[in-house]
This record gives structure tokens, C-alpha cells and sequence, in this order.
């Protein structure tokens, strides 16, 4: 076979792959967007059942959700053009379709992977599967619960301290929400990318505690640009966490030699 059929057979695999992953992302969108989550009581436990309601959706039930938890008091969420109430629905299904799909993504890609990979690096793909799947959620998680209401209650008391009727536009709102939900579900795989490197062999393990005065560095100016202002208080709700992410994964690289040492 030449090595131009070669490189179609890979792109016709690596094109169905990816059929694959939009299927899986786009049903669960439309999915979110076409039904309403209907509760219901069965021997005292509250459960749901979806119905079809598309202005009603589960997406706009979860942005609803959203605004209660997150909004800061005396701020009113609007929508200032038509249309934007339905985007940000749209946007709130797509990041649950992708993070529902998380799964069927690692599965594909590895598999896409899989023929040119070693023994070793299969092994370590196989590994980090679930503990991906975990932290990006705990990521998710984590920057919902603790850092987004924070920042955005920060950020308002400017406009309460001036006397300010605030106003959050919607889009402006759901935006700001997923940047940081997939920002933190990323970055807190970070000890899973130093482990699957450290294993692979491409690079030892003294290299991460060698270089962890230019990732702290990194860390911070990661920290400073993804965040919306200047105070230079809320980029450490990034910085922070990632820092101790990265000596977290220190940690397990380091162990991970001495355990295999020792056998």
C-alpha cells in the first residue's frame, strides 16, 4: 500500500472518529434544548422524567439554576438583543453535551492513537482514563462552587460601593460561566498530563521539581489573563489551585519512580 493510501485510510478513520464524537455532542445538545426536566415523587425521592418542551428546555432550567446561585444580589441578568436568551441555552448544552460525551472523546482519540503508540504508553493511557474523567469534573465543580461566585460578587461591589444599578447581560453571563467551568476542568488535569509524560519517558522526574519556579511563573500568567480584571486578587483563585496541582503531580511522579524502584 503507498503511503498516500495510507494517509487517506487514516483521515477516513480519523473523520469518522470525529462524526462520531459530534454525533454524541450534538444529540445531547438538542437533546437539553428540545426537553424539560419534569419532576416527579416515587416513595418520598424527588426524580425527573424528560417531556417535550423546547421553551422550557433543560438548558434553560440550568441557566435558571445559574442565575440563582451565581447572580449577586442586586444584579439583574437581561438579554439586549433577540435572540441572546436562546444562544446562551445553546452554549449551556453544547459544554453539558461535550462534558457528557468526555468519555466517548478519550475512547476515540485513544483508539486513533493506538496504533502508533508503544506498549507502555497504551498502558499509561488506559491509566488516566477515569482519574481524567474525574478531575474535569472536579474541576468543573470546583470553580462553580468556589471561585466563579466569588469573582463575579467581587467584581459587582464596584458598582453597589458607586451607587450603580448593575445590569449582567445574559450572553455576558453564560460566557463568562463557561470560560471558567472548561478553563478549570482543563487545569486540573494537569498532574494526569505530568504523570502520562513522566511514564511516556519523555522527560525524568527530577525535570518537574527542576523546573518549578518557571511554572509557578507560567501558572501566574496564566492565572492574570484569563481573568476579567486587574485586581490581581482574583487571578489566584486560578493560580492557586494549578500551583497545587502541579506539586500534586510532583508528588505522584516522584512516588510513582521510588514505588517502581523498589520492585
Amino acid at each position: 500500500m503507498s503511503e498516500l493510501s495510507q494517509i487517506n485510510l487514516h483521515l477516513d478513520e480519523l473523520r469518522r472518529r470525529i462524526i462520531k464524537i459530534v454525533i454524541a455532542i450534538g444529540g445531547i445538545t438538542i437533546f437539553l434544548l428540545t426537553f424539560h426536566a419534569t419532576p416527579f415523587e416515587i416513595f418520598g425521592l424527588t426524580l425527573y422524567y424528560p417531556f417535550p418542551e423546547p421553551l422550557d428546555n433543560i438548558a434553560a432550567q440550568i441557566t435558571n439554576v445559574m442565575r440563582a446561585e451565581l447572580v449577586p444580589e442586586k444584579v439583574q441578568l437581561i438579554q439586549t438583543a433577540p435572540g441572546q436568551a436562546f444562544f446562551s441555552q445553546v452554549y449551556i448544552a453544547a459544554l453539558v453535551g461535550i462534558v457528557a460525551s468526555v468519555p466517548l472523546i478519550i475512547r476515540e482519540f485513544a483508539a486513533f492513537l493506538k496504533p502508533a503508540l508503544k506498549e507502555a504508553e497504551i498502558k499509561v493511557g488506559r491509566t488516566i482514563t477515569i482519574p481524567s474523567i474525574a478531575l474535569f469534573v472536579s474541576g468543573c465543580i470546583f470553580a462553580y462552587t468556589l471561585v466563579i461566585p466569588y469573582i463575579l460578587d467581587f467584581l459587582y461591589k464596584y458598582g453597589e460601593s458607586a451607587g450603580l444599578v448593575t445590569f449582567l447581560n445574559i450572553m455576558d453571563f453564560v460566557s463568562f460561566i463557561l470560560q471558567f467551568l472548561l478553563a478549570f476542568g482543563i487545569s486540573f488535569q494537569l498532574p494526569l498530563i505530568m504523570y502520562a509524560i513522566s511514564q511516556s519517558g519523555m522527560t525524568d522526574t527530577k525535570f518537574w521539581r527542576k523546573n518549578i519556579r518557571y511554572a509557578i511563573v507560567a501558572i501566574v500568567i496564566f492565572g492574570a489573563i484569563i481573568t476579567p480584571d486587574g485586581s490581581g486578587v482574583t487571578m489566584w483563585f486560578i493560580a492557586g489551585p494549578m500551583i497545587g496541582l502541579y506539586l500534586a503531580g510532583m508528588f505522584i511522579v516522584e512516588r510513582k519512580e521510588r514505588q517502581t524502584i523498589k520492585t
